[in-house]
């Protein structure tokens, strides 16, 4: 679901998540990574798919970090959460099929087959398995990657996303249908497009397409849910597009609660799902709580659990 587009590019561009805005340019500089390790064009499924990599592809080390953007969003916009990761893990960020540098072309667009791309990537990157995070309609495609190539994903993230289309409030969808190419003029995302296809008709339809894989949604059983082998991580915020009680059930199918902590108040195991809800945080906000959110992802994708305190 690309529901961030409407905010999020009529104001033209992100901006820095709070916790990283700094008026000092160095402090800027030391938080984001400058360059990426690796980058360029791979011809994958159809498509001239545009990645990078921060850090070095080592299978020896930590599962690398796959963070899959929203709709109508790109690498660039990344950066926050690319920084907020590559310190402690290689991360790999991607544009999907007519998003940043990887241009469009006359294929359909759905959840499965942005997820087959992104399967794709990862096989020709050699990576065996990968922890995935997606944002919004990224997360969609996370769901869809571990439900197709199970053997792929190590560890999920669902950042502010849905199953199927009922998990999103109404008025998203309305919202969606009527919005149109002059929302986007002048803005990051119309100007991506044009460096690669400057033909406005190009732009017309790639909206369009995206148009029909936000209302249409994708539709993931409650039994596939359950059948996902990768511990699970979800995360919405309360004033989210994602309704809270979607958020509660995606965390319940995966195997979250314990009540064999319920009576002793310690957790005795690994739980199989985490589950985040950011108080007065909107669809659009969360995107910005890289700085809160990474030290809770790292702790999951690192099997780590809170130090239980002594009450008395």
């Amino acid at each position: 679901m690309g529901v961030e587009h409407a905010v999020l590019f009529r104001a033209h561009d992100l901006q820095a998540p709070p916790g990283l805005a700094s008026d000092d340019p160095q402090d800027a500089d030391e938080e984001v990574p400058t360059n990426p390790s690796s980058s360029g064009h791979l011809p994958l499924n159809g498509l001239s798919i545009y990645y990078e990599v921060y850090g070095e592809l080592d299978p020896r080390e930590t599962s690398p970090l796959l963070l899959i953007p929203g709709g109508f969003m790109a690498t660039d916009s990344m950066k926050w959460w690319v920084s907020a990761f590559a310190g402690t893990r290689t991360v790999i960020v991607f544009d999907q099929q007519g998003h940043g540098r990887t241009p469009d072309t006359s294929r359909e667009m759905s959840y499965e087959q942005f997820a087959d791309d992104a399967a794709a990537l990862l096989r020709a990157l050699q990576i065996e398995h990968a922890d995935v995070l997606g944002y919004s309609q990224g997360g969609g495609v996370a769901i869809q990657l571990a439900l197709r190539h199970p053997n792929l994903v190590s560890k999920l993230v669902s950042l502010a996303a849905t199953y199927r289309a009922d998990g999103w409030y109404p008025s998203v969808i309305e919202d969606i249908r009527g919005l149109n190419a002059a929302a986007f003029a002048g803005t990051s995302v119309e100007k991506a497009f044009k460096q690669h296809t400057p033909d406005p008709a190009a732009f017309d339809a790639y909206l369009q397409k995206m148009k029909r894989l936000a209302i249409n949604d994708q539709n993931i059983s409650d039994a596939q849910m359950r059948s996902i082998s990768a511990k699970t991580m979800i995360i919405a915020g309360d004033t989210d597009a994602v309704k809270p009680e979607h958020a509660l059930a995606m965390f319940t199918l995966r195997g979250g609660g314990d009540e064999e902590a319920a009576a002793p108040g310690t957790l005795q195991r690994i739980p199989a799902a985490r589950l985040v809800i950011l108080p007065a945080t909107s669809h659009i906000g969360i995107f910005g709580q890289s700085t809160v959110l990474a030290p809770m992802v790292n702790a999951f994708l690192d099997d780590v659990l809170p130090t239980t305190p002594k009450l008395f």
